[in-house]
């Protein structure tokens, strides 16, 4: 008695998908980059529309007609702009209260993250709870307590008040996303650092800082974002007009005769370059630290 003849089963054999298959699956991707590229047309055209309105006079500023490029362009806004009273002092004042703010957040974020992710201690988890529930809160909700409680304090216009602020609203984010990075080092290196001797602020600055730095570059561009373009807390905090800051001197081109569109535009296009630049420098950083940080957390 012979055995069956079996047949193997070669790719050749696998019948290729139907002309009218391959129709239905290309369909949605075909949607999703429709939908896709017109998300980003929306996205971009403010910006599109800010820049070239900081480029065009008066008059095709005001047109009812829209301009799509400027017919004349000039430089008077921007020139308008510059020239402006105070713009140098509100500049020096954003880089003074942005730069400490980001800079307290990181330190105060890189060492109370550490504590939580790598130390047992009991009300540790009402803590991690309390963090993302302080994180939930909309920051005008917490502006008249943070007010009165800085009156009391005697913090009221003052830099260290506004620096403190801003890091009040930052911290909850940077503690829980740090977090996340230092939960996802193994345990095992810093055995391995105690072994050769190394305290726990050399393993903490010599070993985890470098390890968790795509963390505290992408916790420090969020607060970088938030202090820079912050109006309404620096607006409550501060009563001399000579600690403003830049979102404040912003909105000086909104009086009541009128709202100068095209000095506005090109103020908001200077005020804008920071943010970009300090975006490119640390660009890849902060593609690989938010991929990095969503694994663990």
């Amino acid at each position: 008695m012979t055995a069956p003849t079996v047949t193997p089963t070669t790719s050749a054999s696998v019948p290729a998908p139907a002309p009218a298959a391959r129709r239905r699956k290309g369909k949605p991707r075909v949607l999703v980059n429709v939908l896709a590229v017109v998300f980003c047309l929306i996205w971009v055209f403010p910006i599109y529309w800010m820049v070239n309105t900081a480029f065009k006079p008066a008059d095709e500023v005001t047109t009812l007609t829209p301009i799509w490029l400027p017919l004349r362009p000039t430089l008077e806004n921007f020139t308008r702009a510059l020239t402006q009273d105070g713009f140098l002092v509100y500049l020096r004042n954003s880089a003074i209260v942005v730069v400490a703010a980001v800079l307290l957040s990181i330190v105060v974020g890189f060492l109370a993250s550490a504590a939580l992710s790598r130390f047992r201690f009991r009300g540790r988890r009402a803590i991690l709870v309390a963090i993302l529930f302080v994180q939930m809160i909309p920051s005008g909700a917490l502006l008249i307590p943070l007010f009165l409680s800085f009156q009391t304090l005697g913090l009221l216009n003052s830099y260290i008040g506004l620096i403190l602020a801003y890091v009040a609203s930052v911290l909850p984010f940077s503690i829980w996303v740090m977090r996340g990075f230092f939960v996802a080092v193994p345990v095992e290196i810093e055995e391995a650092a105690k072994v050769d001797g190394a305290g726990t602020f050399r393993i903490l600055w010599s070993v985890l800082f470098p390890l968790v730095m795509p963390g505290v570059i992408a916790t420090s561009v969020f607060a970088f974002i938030a202090a820079w373009n912050d109006y309404l807390t620096a607006y409550v905090m501060l009563k001399d007009q000579g600690m403003y800051t830049l979102p404040v001197w912003l909105a000086g081109f909104s009086t009541n005769k009128g709202t100068d569109f095209g000095g506005l535009m090109a103020a908001s296009v200077l005020f804008s370059i920071p943010v970009v630049v300090f975006f490119l420098i640390v660009q890849r950083r902060l593609v690989s630290g938010m991929t990095a940080g969503a694994v663990k957390g």
